[in-house]
């Protein structure tokens, strides 16, 4: 068993079947083949079932991913301390996330991550269930994870800050909302939620009761990414997080602080083992990035803007810094140019 088969076996497992692992690889598809059937012939076991012309993962072959992918890392690891050129410039970073803190922060943390450096590759592997997220990074599937609640002491967890939510509105509803508008006032207000079991539903949710107000959900939407729509069509209130709020308030809808105020923290779990180059850059950038967010907005604060004002004049400031570093430096341009 070497390298190049753990790389062919998750190239299988990753791009769902040979033919698109092999051109992904850009190696010719019946060499890749051979290298799987040798893996399984040294193993003793079936990694794939054969249904057709269609490969399905095998009990043995998800029980080899989370190895697979950690012996990869491993040896990336070596060859960078090796060489002495391990700075995080290239390489792959795979992810477990809660699936509702994948579009905030972590979209805008890969997204400016990659903008800077191109030739690393990202994996993110959302899960609605902390545990999950736990277990991604416990088994090696995944090297870090982010989630919002404590974890099982064998990783390493850090603090990064509190996420902030805030309530939106439909636009023209200004007048309806004090600004801040106390958790009192939703009672019996129609909201618009994601799906049941998520971790963002159970904690406003509870969050709502521990105030005493019952949450009346008038919107049940599987996608997160269709709350905002709903509700700027007024299909009723939501409780988001602050950053997805400026979203809502650039396009005209009602963003109001709440009171008292709701946030959870959120945090990275990681094995105790040294991280591969590239991740360790993309962590050490994702909290830099963080504190310079909520350094810009406590300097908003204190020239007397409220804080959603003041979060939503960092983030401009942010998007005009990343526009500009695109102008000079972005590789999503035609290849001809």
């Amino acid at each position: 068993m070497d390298l190049r088969q753990m790389e062919y076996f998750l190239a299988v497992v990753d791009h769902g079947g040979i033919n698109r692992a092999a051109a992904a690889l850009r190696v010719a598809q019946p060499s890749l083949s051979q290298a799987v059937r040798r893996l399984e012939k040294e193993l003793g076991t079936e990694l794939f079932h054969r249904v057709g012309r269609v490969l399905v993962l095998a009990p043995a072959g998800e029980a080899l991913i989370g190895s697979a992918r950690m012996i990869l890392r491993e040896a990336e690891a070596a060859e960078n301390a090796v060489r002495a050129v391990g700075h995080g410039r290239s390489g792959r970073v795979d992810i477990a996330a809660l699936s509702d803190m994948s579009s905030d922060p972590l979209s805008v943390w890969v997204a400016r991550f990659r903008a800077r450096f191109h030739d690393v590759r990202f994996r993110i592997d959302e899960r609605d269930e902390a545990a999950d997220v736990v277990e991604l990074v416990r088994s090696g599937a995944c090297e870090i994870g982010f989630l919002s609640t404590s974890i099982a002491a064998e990783l390493v967890r850090e603090e990064l800050a509190d996420q902030r939510f805030v309530l939106v509105c439909p636009p023209g509803t200004e007048s309806f909302w004090p600004a801040p508008t106390p958790i009192s006032a939703l009672s019996d207000v129609p909201m618009v939620m994601s799906g049941k079991g998520t971790a963002i539903r159970d904690y406003i949710e509870q969050s709502l009761r521990a105030h005493g107000v019952e949450p009346r959900v008038v919107v049940e939407v599987p996608q997160r990414g269709a709350v905002l729509p709903m509700v700027l069509s007024g299909g009723g209130a939501a409780i988001m997080p602050l950053r997805i709020a400026l979203d809502a308030r650039h396009r005209g809808g009602v963003v109001r602080e709440l009171t008292p105020a709701l946030s959870r923290p959120i945090g990275a779990v990681y094995r105790k083992a040294r991280m591969t180059a590239a991740t360790s850059e993309f962590f050490n950038y994702a909290k830099h990035s963080l504190q310079d967010w909520l350094r810009n907005i406590e300097s908003y604060v204190e020239r007397g803007e409220s804080m959603i004002a003041a979060a939503s004049l960092a983030a401009k400031d942010a998007d005009n810094r990343m526009r500009e570093r695109n102008h000079r430096n972005s590789e999503v341009r035609p290849q001809n140019r």
